[in-house]
Parts: C-alpha cells; sequence; structure tokens
C-alpha cells in the first residue's frame, strides 16, 4: 500500500537555515527569495528541485530526525525538518491537504516499525543484481578479524587467554562470543563475576600494550551499600597479577561520583575499596546519555539561529555546555592512556559498559597506539569496542520506532573527540575530517548494515552479512577522498598527550554548521593540500614517462648520425605499457595507438602481456590495469629524419593526452552535470583533462599514458570513455 497520494508537488518554496535565503547578508542588504522548485517524495528520499537555480536538496528518509507541521500562511502550508546530519530546513507547500499527506509519510519513512523495514536490506536488493560478484561486501564484514587483532598484541600469551564460556553468548548476550580473560582465571571465577556485574558484562581484555599494561572494560558492580563478591575480586586480582611489572591497578569509573552513589540505592553502584587490595579508584565525571541529548539539543539550536548576535551566540554555545562535556570525555580518555603508558592496568567501567566505557577506552587506545589513528586501524577500533562490544547503535540513533529517551548522541561525541584530536595533531591521522563526516551521517542513514543492530547477537541474528551491504566496502573506495594530505607515518609520535586546556578545544562548524553558507572558507584546507599533491604526483609521473621517451629517442638520432657507441641492431626495454592494447596476445602489432610504430620500425616482438581491463569491485566500476611486464621493442635501424619528425608528434601526442594545467578549484562553482558545489562538497579533479567535477561525475578510475607508475587515478566519464574506446561509459 502506497504511503502517500501525490509523489510530487509542484509550486514548492524551500527555505534553508542559515542560506541566504533565511537571513539577510552581512550588508545588511534584503532577504533573497527562497528557492520554489518541485518537491518529490520517493521511497528513500525527499527531493527538491529547483531548475532555476540548478540546484537539487536531498534529504534521506532515515536522516529525518523531526517533521513539524508549522501554522498556516498565506503563501501555503509550512513543513519545517530537521535532520540528524544537522539540516534545517522548511516547505511552504501551497496546499494543506499535500502538505498533510507528505507529513504522514515521512513520519512513517523515517522511523520504521521494525529492522527489517531499513534501507540497508533494500539497498542490498538493489545492488546486488548490478556488482552481484562484489567480493568487497564479503571483505568489508571481515575487516574485523578478533584473532588477527589480539595476535597484533601478542595475545594469547602466558598471561591471557581466550575464553570459550561466552561462545553462544550464555553468560552475556551484549559481549561477542570471543573474549579474553587473564590465564589464572578460572571458569567459576569468570561466571561469578558475570553474576555480580550489570547485565552479566564482567572484566574483560580489549588491549593490551607493548609494556604489558592491560586495557579491561566492564559494567558497574552489583554492590548496593555492602554487597561483595569473591569471584569479582579474584577477577581484579587476576587481571593485576597479570602486569608483572606493576603492584597496583586502577579502576575508572567514568560517571560522575554522586551518579554512582545514587546507584547504590538500586542495588548497584561501584567497587567498595575495602574489599578490592592494590587498586586505586577514580572518578572522571562523564554526564549520562539524557544530559548529552539534552546538550547536543541546545547546542543546535544556537546553530539554526537566524542571524544571532554575538552574545547570543556564544551565550547559547555556552549554555549546552556541549564542549564542557566533549573536554571531560577528552580527559577521560587521557587518564587512562596515561595510566596504561605508565605501565599500570586500568579497567574502565560507567553503568552498563557500552557507552561513556566505549568513547573513554576507544580514545585511550587512539591516543596510544598509532595504528588506530590509521584508516584501517580506525575501523577496527569502531568494530571491536563499539560494535562488537555491544553499543546500542539502534537505540542510540533512533533507527527505528521505540522509547526517544534511549536516544543520545554518543558516538557523534566520540568523533568530535577524534576531531578536536586532529585539531591537535594534523600529522598523526591518515584519515581526514571528511571521514569523519561520512562515518557520523552513515550511522544514521541506515543505508548499510554495519551499524544496524545493538550487539554482534543482534547483528548475527539478523544475518546483516549475508543480507546487507558493509559501510566498510563502499569507504574502501574512497581512499583518495579520506586522505589527509598532512598525515606523515614516519613522524609519528608514539603517545599523543592532548591539552586539555580550555582554549584548547574548538567549536566543529564543519558538523553543526554545515549547511550555512558564509561561514566556511570558500576551499577546505585540506582539499586544497589534497589536489596539490595529486597534480604533484601526475605532473612527476609524466616527467618520469617523458624523461623515458626523449632518452630512448635521443639514442636513436645518434645511431643515425653515426655514433661509435652505436649497433646496428639495439634491443631497448622500456616502460611502455601504455602502447600494449596495440598489441594482440602474440605480440604482434594490430593497431598504432600513437602512430608511431610503423614510422620507427618496430619489428612485431614483444614479451609483455596485453593490457587488463578489470573490474573494481567497490562500485563495479572498470579500470585500465597496467600489464605487469615492461614491453620490450626492438628497432632493425637507426631513425631516419623522417621517422624522428614522426616520432616527436607521437611523443606530442604522448603529453598531450594527460593534462599538465589543472583547473583551479577557486574558479568552479558548480560541476558541468549543473550540480552546485558548496562547502559540503568536495570537488575532484579529472587526472586526464584537468577540469573540476563532483562525486557523481568522476566515479570511473583508469590508468593513464604517461602514469603507469602510479596506481588508477579518477578521471571523467569523457574521459574514460576515450581511453576506453567504447560505445558506451557503462560497457566494461
Amino acid at each position: 500500500m502506497e504511503l502517500f497520494k501525490t509523489p510530487k508537488v509542484e509550486g514548492v518554496r524551500l527555505v534553508e537555515r542559515g542560506s541566504s535565503n533565511s537571513s539577510s547578508s552581512s550588508t545588511g542588504s534584503a532577504k533573497s527569495k527562497p528557492s520554489a522548485g518541485i518537491l518529490y517524495l520517493t521511497a528513500t528520499h525527499l527531493i527538491f528541485v529547483d531548475s532555476s537555480a540548478k540546484k537539487e536538496t536531498w534529504i534521506l528518509h532515515m536522516h529525518i530526525s523531526s517533521v513539524e507541521k508549522l501554522p498556516l500562511s498565506t503563501q501555503g502550508s509550512p513543513l519545517h525538518i530537521r535532520c540528524k546530519t544537522f539540516l534545517s530546513v522548511t516547505f511552504v507547500i501551497p496546499k494543506e491537504r499535500d502538505c498533510h499527506e507528505i507529513f504522514t509519510a515521512l513520519l512513517q519513512l523515517s522511523q520504521p516499525a521494525t529492522l527489517d523495514d531499513l534501507f540497508c536490506f533494500h539497498y542490498m536488493n538493489s545492488t546486488s543484481s548490478a556488482c552481484s560478484s562484489d567480493s568487497n561486501n564479503v571483505a568489508g564484514w571481515d575487516l574485523y578479524n578478533v584473532t588477527e587483532e589480539y595476535a597484533r598484541m601478542r595475545v594469547p600469551s602466558e598471561a591471557w587467554v581466550l575464553t570459550t564460556q561466552n561462545n553462544n553468548h550464555q553468560i552475556c548476550d551484549t559481549y561477542p562470543k570471543e573474549l579474553y580473560v587473564p590465564a589464572s582465571a578460572t571458569k567459576n571465577v569468570i561466571i561469578g563475576s558475570s553474576k555480580f556485574r550489570s547485565k552479566g558484562r564482567f572484566p574483560v581484555l580489549t588491549y593490551l600494550h607493548t609494556n604489558q599494561a592491560a586495557l579491561c572494560r566492564c559494567s558497574q558492580p552489583l554492590s548496593g551499600f555492602s554487597a561483595r563478591c569473591l569471584e569479582d575480586e579474584q577477577m581484579l586480582e587476576a587481571i593485576r597479577k597479570a602486569n608483572k611489572a606493576a603492584i597496583h591497578m586502577t579502576v575508572v569509573d567514568t560517571r560522575p561520583k554522586i551518579n554512582a552513589m545514587a546507584n547504590r540505592a538500586t542495588g548497584k553502584g561501584y567497587e567498595n575499596e575495602a574489599f578490592y587490595e592494590n587498586i586505586k579508584f577514580h572518578f572522571t565525571g562523564i554526564e549520562n546519555i539524557h544530559v548529552m541529548r539534552s546538550s547536543l539539543a541546545k547546542l543546535i539550536d544556537t546553530c539554526q539561529l537566524v542571524s544571532p548576535s554575538m552574545s547570543a551566540w556564544l551565550s547559547g554555545v555556552e549554555g549546552s555546555g556541549w564542549l564542557r562535556h566533549v573536554r571531560s570525555v577528552l580527559e577521560s580518555g587521557v587518564l587512562v592512556a596515561k595510566e596504561i603508558a605508565s605501565g599500570v592496568s586500568v579497567l574502565v567501567h560507567c553503568s552498563d559498559g557500552w557507552d561513556r566505557t566505549a568513547q573513554t577506552c576507544a580514545l585511550a587506545q587512539i591516543l596510544l597506539d598509532p595504528y588506530y589513528r590509521t584508516m584501517h586501524g580506525f575501523q577496527v577500533l569502531v568494530e571491536k569496542d563499539w560494535l562488537s562490544f555491544g553499543h546500542k547503535f539502534t537505540d542510540r540513533s533512533g533507527l527505528i520506532q521505540g522509547e526517544a529517551k534511549e536516544v543520545s548522541p554518543i558516538f557523534t561525541q566520540f568523533l568530535e573527540c577524534v576531531w578536536q584530536l586532529q585539531q591537535m595533531y594534523p600529522s598523526s591521522f591518515e584519515f581526514n575530517e571528511r571521514y569523519l563526516l561520512v562515518l557520523h551521517d552513515h550511522v544514521f542513514s541506515a543505508q548499510f548494515g554495519t551499524f544496524v543492530g545493538n550487539c554482534q547477537k543482534d547483528r548475527l541474528d539478523l544475518k546483516l552479512s549475508q543480507r546487507t551491504v558493509s559501510l566498510w566496502s563502499y569507504l574502501a573506495g574512497q581512499v583518495m577522498e579520506h586522505t589527509n594530505p598532512l598525515y606523515r607515518s614516519d613522524i609519528l609520535p608514539t603517545f599523543l598527550t592532548p591539552s586539555l586546556a580550555p582554549q584548547a578545544l574548538q567549536f566543529w562548524r564543519g558538523l553543526y554548521c554545515r549547511y550555512w553558507s558564509g561561514v566556511h572558507p570558500r576551499e577546505p584546507l585540506c582539499d586544497l593540500l589534497s589536489a596539490t599533491q595529486d597534480h604533484s604526483k601526475a605532473l612527476e609521473a609524466q616527467a618520469m614517462f617523458l624523461s623515458k621517451r626523449i632518452g630512448w629517442l635521443s639514442d636513436q638520432l645518434r645511431k643515425k648520425h653515426g655514433d661509435s657507441h652505436g649497433n646496428d641492431q639495439i634491443k631497448e626495454q622500456l616502460d611502455n605499457r601504455l602502447v600494449d592494447a596495440a598489441l594482440d596476445q602474440n605480440g604482434h602489432l594490430k593497431n598504432d595507438p600513437l602512430g608511431a610504430f610503423s614510422s620507427l620500425g618496430l619489428s612485431n616482438k614483444h614479451s609483455g602481456n596485453p593490457v587488463l581491463i578489470e573490474t573494481s569491485p567497490d562500485k563495479c566500476n572498470t579500470a585500465i590495469a597496467p600489464s605487469p611486464a615492461p614491453v620490450v621493442l626492438t628497432t632493425t635501424q637507426p631513425l631516419s629524419p623522417t621517422q624522428a619528425v614522426s616520432s616527436r608528434s607521437a611523443l606530442s601526442s604522448v603529453i598531450s593526452d594527460v593534462a599538465i594545467d589543472w583547473q583551479s578549484l577557486r574558479c568552479v562553482t558548480e560541476c558541468s552535470c549543473s550540480t552546485p558545489f558548496n562547502a559540503a562538497s568536495r570537488k575532484h579533479h579529472c587526472w586526464m583533462c584537468g577540469e573540476v567535477f563532483c562525486t557523481r561525475c568522476i566515479d570511473k578510475r583508469a590508468s593513464l599514458p604517461g602514469h603507469l607508475s602510479l596506481p588508477p587515478a579518477p578521471v571523467c566519464r569523457p574521459c574514460y570513455k576515450t581511453i576506453t574506446r567504447s560505445l558506451s561509459v557503462d560497457t566494461p
């Protein structure tokens, strides 16, 4: 049954918060007219098309956090939409009936009743037919291998072993199957400790430092005012003794102490220092999910003020308390990291061990281990400490209908902490800000199955690896777009010690105000640096290629003029894989793409392999792969003057095949497909023609003439068609 009767509404006016349409300019000019166009309601998106301004606004249903019908006006019925990506728009719909139908449909589409109704299951069906053998999908689900990750930490070892007590989630259904515990912890100790911990989340190993200090995690004890558990005490003692270099260990309770004390009245609480020997306790004061939800709501209200005064802006940011909370999370991670670096084992917990515990443990590992600052390592960290250990992504993201009080921006807060570290250490992270933004948006999009479910058991029951696409497989095709150009793996500090001074923290404009026009630089510094790096690589590869060609031609000219070192027969080995397409499988010439073979007197001898056309598994795009062996071309006689002229012409053709000058990013306001660029858009250069395109128009990769030392480069569709000489760019 259709959810709406009117999938298309004409004469709709769009007012965006933060755009020039919703506020006056800085010079005090009058407000510009709102965009007018057609509103389309599809099964997955709400799309507004303004043909006159060549602008499209796409809103994924799953990104919608609230829909509100505003009071009727003389111009129509306003519909205000707020998104989890912090976009805020108002559509003024001419007819109240159309407005009500769209309002009702969006309420259902933005929050499905069950997990099976999520976008990711339908997205899998639509993509599997187009790319049925996509190996990257499987690779995405296999990205995190528990055995390999712990083996990287040299676990199992004499002190730490893998337990089989939770193989069927029988002890704790929110923990993963594979758990590492102290070797001295017996089965009875494990079971007894799990019964004394909230939700059965007993202490387990999440990270082992090279100095043998262990980072463990669990939930709060069910201690009440005076209860104790000998097995739990023995478990903590086993963790302490697993690190022979320290005489004590530290327990970090991430809650405010007053909150932990209040939980004692409900039979929970925190460890009684009288019962646990050789242990130091710390409270770090991170507030609960309800405080964080309210804090972010206040911050977003401030960000979406129309033309706020300076005092209103500053008081709004301060009143939200958001940066104060971000600092407290960072402070907790720094405390744990310093303890581990000093050789002391640490046990971290909050209430249930899946919110503040995940934040603290993940940040501590980022500070301690450079591996987790790489793109692959960060994905492994998210899989291990967030997905595997049971952060409730479905509940915290509000993916389906449920209790609103369970929604909270815990993962958003973690991503901001990582962004704050990026600002302090710009060369220590392999990924850039855009990578964090994409990760944030897809947590809520439900387009991929990665962040669906509250724990590992949920994901296994839903068979997500078989029914949905992994986000990691998608990101595998976006490496160039998400690479930090300032990253230096050779000079990385092993241990990051960020400043926690109030003035060291920044407001993340790129996330909370990304749709505000006029408050961002014309081009992000990261994009300019990436474009400069790419251009330099292209020029260096082209210069190397041309140097080889020129050297070879010079040798031939010297032989023609009686060079004493010349021979009647020579055999020059060139990195000439560009022309492999002109040779058949037997090495015989079948065509002459550069018009130079016949003029050079080349014989049909070839020791390389033909150019291979292979398919990129991440996007089902074809790319020209360079042949593994260089071509060996044999000349039977020196070049004549006519042949030399022809060769120089061929060389000029090779030079023109790759763009030397790239178009400046600053001069481009829209793509050739009429898509306008804004602060949130990434501009891409075609490495062949040097023009600038949007992400949708440059989804091809190809090995270019003169760039054979580089991996396949981004090219636009027209250039891709020229390279492959196919009738259609969609033909493999």
